[in-house]
């Protein structure tokens, strides 16, 4: 195992060998002989070591990282004090099953992300592997509270892979091909994609159609609302293509609830934990949602999820729901330095260096045709690509040869739904990182267009 320092002066992307380099060709050749077929691997990356935003390759390539592990590396690549929490944690012990026994740092953490919780109102904490079994958690917990049956979700959604979270996901078709029946009772909804509304219409003469219909058509039509149990929903949809939905969408959907004894989730695994400049994305729109699902980037890499819900709901029957990992001690310390780092370091600089990164993809978009819309808050910004303005047609090859170019010039990209790329950086990204990653950005597209 190789453990290094990246150097000092890592500043700027350096490919020192076309990648994937010798190093990286004999993982990847060994890789693909025995791992799983349903592994996706986007581009050719096989990891050496990192330091904040930057990470190295095997064969001494660096790249700027503008995806964090699929926003999972919320402080950066070995930030020095979630290390050593890791490190101190680990020394102590590795293990010992929190659902059946006690130890501090399961219980600072439960009431640590309680008290952050968005909203008044008291919380509880239930702390998983994952988000996807956040998700799972909370479909169990919503049907027993309410004792009703029906979830309804999003076209576009993202919430897991595991059966009640693919349940929920309205992604990709491949995401459920071939793995039914899955859960009952699920009903999916367009979400507020103001850039591309299912319904034709335009904010706010729309009055939020996107909401009304679910009372509207939905109820009327299909489902009793008396059967629902809960609306789950990503206040910004990640995987669906970084959308941020219209104002007054989130809090129309608290008040549907309200009207009609339907519990609301958010699914915050990949907005909360300071991507947004704010601790949960929740915060921005002022909406306390009964249960809240947390995970990628609570451990700065380490697998850790959380359901936190209002003490009202939170009341299942001792035994009923646990895990035999989940609220792991290492994970747990983890999560604490992680959330030291985010709430006395970073909330703050997300919030202006978000400004400043989305200032820099606005004026890529006004040099580049490709570029439809650019829409986030802090670092969690969409940057979606069409054949032409006018139709915006998605320019679904672009973005392919777009995050493929980027990789070989040092940039490392994500994309997400039909076209889009997802920004979604390291949290402790400098002003001086953007403009090296949109230069690198604004070579590819001058390259492809």
């Amino acid at each position: 195992m190789r453990t290094h320092a990246v150097e000092a002066e890592l500043d700027y992307p350096k490919i020192v060998v076309p990648p994937p380099g010798p190093k990286a060709r004999e993982v990847i050749k060994r890789d693909k002989r025995w791992t799983s077929t349903s592994y996706i691997k986007e581009y050719p990356l096989v990891v050496s070591h990192g330091k904040g935003p930057w990470v190295a390759d095997i064969d001494g390539n660096r790249y700027l990282d503008f995806m964090a592990g699929i926003a999972v590396a919320s402080t950066g690549y070995s930030h020095p004090k979630v290390v050593r929490a890791i490190q101190e944690s680990a020394s102590r012990f590795l293990h010992i099953c929190g659902t059946d026994f006690y130890f501090e740092g399961f219980a600072e953490l439960a009431e640590r992300l309680a008290r952050l919780a968005p909203g008044q109102s008291k919380k509880r904490t239930f702390l998983t592997n994952s988000g996807a079994e956040a998700i799972d958690g909370a479909i169990k917990l919503v049907r027993q509270s309410t004792g009703r049956p029906g979830l309804i979700s999003f076209n576009g959604a993202f919430h897991g892979r595991t059966y009640g979270a693919m349940s929920l996901t309205s992604s990709k078709a491949k995401q459920k091909a071939g793995f039914g029946p899955l859960l009952p009772c699920v009903h999916h909804m367009p979400f507020g994609y103001c850039y591309r509304c299912a319904y034709g219409l335009t904010h706010p003469a729309c009055r939020l159609r996107c909401v009304s219909e679910i009372e509207d058509g939905l109820f009327r039509r299909d489902l009793s609302p008396k059967e629902v149990a809960a609306i789950f929903v990503e206040p910004i949809q990640g995987e669906g293509g970084y959308i941020l939905p219209p104002p007054g969408y989130l809090k129309a959907l608290r008040e549907l609830c309200d009207r009609n004894g339907i519990l609301l989730v958010f699914d915050e695994v990949q907005s909360g934990i300071g991507r947004t400049g704010k601790m949960f994305a929740a915060e921005l729109y002022g909406v306390e949602p009964d249960v809240l699902c947390v995970g990628k980037g609570i451990a700065s890499g380490m697998p850790l999820g959380a359901i936190v819900a209002k003490e009202s709901i939170m009341k299942w029957d001792v035994g009923s729901h646990g895990s035999t990992y989940g609220g792991n001690p290492v994970c747990c310390a983890a999560a604490l330095a992680t959330l030291d780092v985010v709430e006395n370091e970073l909330l703050g600089h997300v919030r202006k260096t978000g400004e400043a990164l989305l200032l820099g993809l606005k004026r890529l978009q006004s040099k580049h045709e490709c570029i439809g819309d650019v829409r986030g808050v802090g670092f969690m910004v969409g940057v979606e690509f069409v054949k032409d303005r006018e139709s915006r047609a998605p320019a679904q090859s672009l973005v392919h040869e777009l995050t493929q170019r980027a990789f070989r010039k040092g940039l490392l990209l994500l994309s997400c739904g039909q076209s889009v790329i997802r920004i979604a950086p390291p949290l402790v990204l400098t002003e001086k990182d953007i403009e090296t990653g949109l230069q690198v950005l604004d070579e590819c597209l001058t390259e492809l267009t």
